[in-house]
């Protein structure tokens, strides 16, 4: 009997056709939890399996700690697929963050990783417990306590997601990763310890261990928001209360957001217009993350420069003979660090 094979090596393009062409609804969600998983490799290739049976794409990340995965499932395999969940014990009952808009098209195929941790965070998890948490806040619970003069609300998200949508009370950090987050949030509140610490993010891992951090360090009135920005989304809209969020919230797979108020809080990194629209530029040689507006990805054929836009017209031998001597918004800027001021015209090719 043939084994099984536990990676998807199908080219890229060939599963965005088949995704097209499948034909059926796909619900896209989100989960997290974290356990003690004695062989996460073993874990992760018995996690493969079960969930291939039923259809599911995205990615998840799988560590000692625990499962983080962002996927899509067949709308009709939703039952099936809950109770293939069920069956791995730490996993049962576990909440399932469903996308707020959601085109069935978030991911092409299936990828579980092994890593050190379901979260980079840089922390030593042997320093402080994990399991002292702060109290999670429902959507009605946040909204009362944020009324509270003595209540700070962090957002542990990155630049390039608080960038298009935050609550409007929220602070939000000048940083590119959690990791980054942790040291810089602590030091923004060196001397409100005593405060009502409100902390969200998009589905709430992050918060679920910056909280237990925080505790440790010593703040006393630590809060997250339960299920992040997406589950806050979905109770506002059910139970018919205020939402605080503006914008969009960014998400980690091929829709890059999904909108949960009509304000535009963003401008297109290259014109200034009113925009909220990330994309990756189209060079695959430089594939920045930036926002870019309908009339600038029509102007610049969806890269980020003019440079970019030249280099893509490029036939491939040529490609790969200059790519190794430029330098491209990619190479020189963070994630959504790109502000349009590197619009060169010719192809700039280094010594």
């Amino acid at each position: 009997m043939k084994k099984k094979t536990l990676y998807n090596k199908v080219d890229k393009e060939l599963l965005k056709k088949k995704l097209e062409q499948e034909g059926v609804h796909r619900t896209t969600l989100s989960f997290y939890q974290y356990a003690h998983i004695k062989n996460p490799k073993e874990f992760r290739d018995h996690f493969y399996l079960i969930l291939d049976e039923v259809d599911v794409l995205g990615r998840i990340y799988v560590s000692a700690e625990g499962v983080n995965g962002q996927i899509s499932v067949p709308t009709p395999n939703l039952e099936v697929f809950r109770k293939t969940m069920d069956s791995v014990d730490f996993l049962e009952g576990i909440r399932l963050n469903i996308a707020i808009e959601d085109d069935g098209k978030s991911f092409i195929k299936l990828k579980i990783k092994v890593r050190n941790k379901i979260v980079a965070d840089g922390l030593d998890d042997e320093s402080f417990d994990v399991t002292k948490k702060g109290v999670h806040l429902t959507a009605d619970k946040f909204n009362e306590i944020t009324e509270d003069p003595d209540t700070i609300v962090i957002d542990m998200r990155n630049h390039y997601e608080s960038e298009v949508g935050k609550f409007k009370m929220a602070l939000t950090p000048d940083v590119e990763t959690f990791r980054e987050a942790l040291p810089v949030v602590e030091d923004m509140l060196a001397d409100k310890k005593d405060k009502n610490i409100v902390m969200y993010c998009t589905g709430g891992i992050r918060c679920e261990k910056a909280s237990a951090y925080y505790k440790h360090k010593g703040f006393e009135n630590v809060y997250q928001l339960e299920g992040g920005i997406i589950e806050y989304a979905r109770q506002v809209e059910k139970l018919g209360l205020e939402n605080k969020f503006i914008g969009k919230n960014f998400v980690f797979d091929e829709r890059l957001g999904e909108r949960i108020s009509d304000e535009i809080i963003s401008k297109c990194h290259q014109c200034g217009k009113a925009c909220d629209d990330h994309t990756n530029c189209a060079n695959e040689a430089c594939h920045i993350l930036f926002i870019q507006c309908a009339d600038c990805a029509t102007e610049y054929e969806a890269t980020c420069s003019v440079k970019c836009k030249d280099f893509n017209k490029l036939e491939q031998e040529e490609k790969d003979k200059l790519k190794p001597k430029m330098e491209f918004n990619g190479t020189k800027f963070g994630k959504g660090r790109y502000k349009a001021h590197n619009q060169e015209t010719d192809l700039d090719i280094k010594g």
